[in-house]
């Protein structure tokens, strides 16, 4: 996958799901982390 569509599927996600700054972040990392290792 693209790492340009990984993090705007991740910052998306991030967005709907994170209440404040630092679980944003979190989510973030945690999904952007995840579409890369389930794709290699």
């Amino acid at each position: 996958m693209n790492n340009f569509f990984r993090a705007l599927i991740a910052g998306f996600t991030a967005k709907k799901l994170g209440g404040g700054c630092l679980s944003t972040i979190l989510i973030f990392v945690i999904v952007y982390y995840a579409l890369g290792h389930c794709n290699s």
